[in-house]
């Protein structure tokens, strides 16, 4: 599995190109905004989008889903447990100052232990939860794309509706540090880094 970052938005939240390199078939994880800079950076590859992934639904992570469905006609996940949030983001003070549009519905809901074809690779669902109810990450060949629930040097905020530092902490130490300390970690916002850097420096989980 390979992958492209595409940094856009004010937020500057990482969407994530994710593809076969013999098929030439993609996943977006996380079109936050900008979408024609995803466009172009799907172009310039060579890549055949095949399915929308959403780590979780707040609305720097979702606010080109119109965009890329309406160009792409691909089918959209999300963890059912973030419905309320992502249906509410785009009409909340962020979602306009961000000029999200609306997001289509998900054509299915993640579940744990998912395993979602891209070409001749699977991306398998993990739930970690904490950052909001249903955030997922994404493990295939040795990367994670943790959304927001870790970043290189941090873990995702909690005070936003439906967030809770207990769950969070207990997603991270119990679903990502358990992974092979060589796994790289591309957080949704921000570097990439490795478990075994965040489970022994990480100064919110010391």
């Amino acid at each position: 599995m390979n992958y492209e970052t595409v940094i856009v938005g004010a937020l500057e939240t990482n969407c994530y190109l994710v593809f076969c390199d013999e098929t030439r078939e993609c996943a977006v994880i996380d079109p936050g905004a900008e979408p024609e800079k995803i466009f172009s950076a799907l172009t310039s590859l060579d890549l055949k989008p095949v399915v929308m992934l959403n780590t979780h639904g707040h609305v720097d992570h979702i606010g080109a889903n119109a965009d890329i469905k309406e160009k792409y006609g691909i089918p959209l996940g999300l963890h059912s447990a973030d419905l309320l949030i992502f249906e509410a983001g785009p009409r909340m003070e962020l979602g306009l100052i961000l000029s999200a549009r609306p997001s289509p519905a998900p054509d299915r809901f993640l579940e744990a232990g998912d395993a979602i074809e891209v070409g001749r690779k699977k991306l398998r669902v993990i739930h970690t939860p904490g950052h909001s109810p249903g955030s997922v990450s994404f493990l295939s060949d040795g990367i994670l794309f943790s959304g927001d629930t870790l970043f290189s040097g941090g873990v995702g905020r909690t005070d936003l509706p439906g967030g809770s530092q207990r769950v969070l902490e207990s997603s991270i130490r119990e679903k990502i540090f358990t992974l092979p300390d060589d796994t790289v970690v591309l957080p949704g916002h921000g570097p990439k880094t490795t478990v075994i850097e965040e489970r022994e420096s990480n100064p919110f989980l010391l």
